[in-house]
């Protein structure tokens, strides 16, 4: 704090002059500060700033960097929900396809070889499936032969991951179809074989394959006495396909919603560190007017002291 000390007549020293020194030299600090708070559109640069201020803005950026790095994993695992929600809609038309021809060969309008040609063309229809089993990739990994799981951290903790996704529509000898509880959450379908029956979709006995063997002398699933059990089966194989479709659409709504939960986080944390760190603009410029008027009069009353000791020279002529 600087005291107004004229120093009376003594020459050897000049306490005005001191003092007027030390206020230039203070507005010039001043200056200095808002320049760089308006240059740099930050109130805190460095820790000297604001201690605590400091220290809670980057507590603050840390964990906005974890939820940014959360919001994309989300977006990873939407887009995994997306491809296979899409293959999923597709083989389900695709049933409903082969059903309908099915429905079509139990007419007893029908002979035997349009009977065949229907059974030839529900099995061009199984081999698309297969197709779109095969296609379904994300990441150079298929997502529906079984062999597709996947944890995406989706919050700040690492303990806040995504349902593990696990399901099988490939081509495979090992047929099942299981719906666990809600601990882990996983559906596995097994699609048709080569070899044997197998069971399509966790339906017991439903293989597509045999609809390629039908012949006019062995008319199999679709003679008179298999199509009733071939609808049905076709039937259950169409709501087993739904219910894993409606899971894995439960899995993208929820994803839906953290995405937004997430954002808004984001968004609520980037302005706490802006009410923190960022410079107020107008108070800042106020502040620089101000340190450069105390420049300028400390300017001036340095002058002035420094002819003082001119004066009481003159007492030595």
């Amino acid at each position: 704090m600087a005291t107004a000390i004229s120093g009376g007549s003594r020459i050897r020293t000049n306490t005005p002059a001191e003092n007027a020194y030390n206020a230039l030299r203070t507005s010039n600090d001043d200056i200095a500060l808002r320049q760089l708070r308006l240059s740099t559109g930050k109130r805190i640069n460095s820790a000297s700033d604001d201690v605590a201020g400091y220290i809670t803005s980057r507590a603050l950026q840390a964990r906005n960097t974890s939820l940014k790095s959360a919001l994309k994993s989300v977006g990873e695992a939407k887009n995994v929900t997306a491809i296979v929600q899409d293959s999923l809609d597709n083989i389900q038309g695709l049933l409903n396809d082969i059903k309908q021809l099915a429905s079509n060969a139990a007419s007893g309008a029908l002979g035997t070889d349009e009977k065949v040609a229907l059974a030839k063309g529900a099995f061009r229809l199984s081999e698309q499936i297969q197709t779109i089993v095969d296609s379904t990739v994300f990441g150079g990994r298929e997502l529906l032969d079984g062999t597709f799981s996947g944890d995406w951290n989706i919050g700040f903790k690492a303990d806040n991951s995504l349902l593990n996704i696990g399901v099988n529509l490939k081509k495979t000898n090992t047929a099942d179809f299981n719906i666990t509880g809600a601990a882990s959450n996983d559906f596995n379908l097994a699609s048709t074989s080569g070899s044997g029956a197998t069971n399509f979709a966790g339906v017991a006995g439903l293989n597509l394959e045999a609809l390629n063997s039908i012949s006019s002398t062995d008319l199999g699933k679709f003679s008179d006495t298999n199509i009733a059990t071939t609808l049905q089966s076709l039937s259950t194989a169409i709501n087993n396909v739904n219910k894993v479709a409606s899971y894995v659409g439960g899995i993208d709504a929820r994803l839906s919603s953290q995405a937004n939960l997430l954002t808004s986080q984001i968004t609520n944390y980037n302005s706490a560190i802006s009410r923190i760190e960022d410079a107020d603009i107008a108070e800042e410029q106020l502040q620089l007017i101000k340190s450069q008027f105390l420049q300028q009069a400390s300017l001036a009353s340095l002058t002035q002291a420094n002819q003082n000791p001119q004066n009481f020279l003159q007492l030595l002529r």
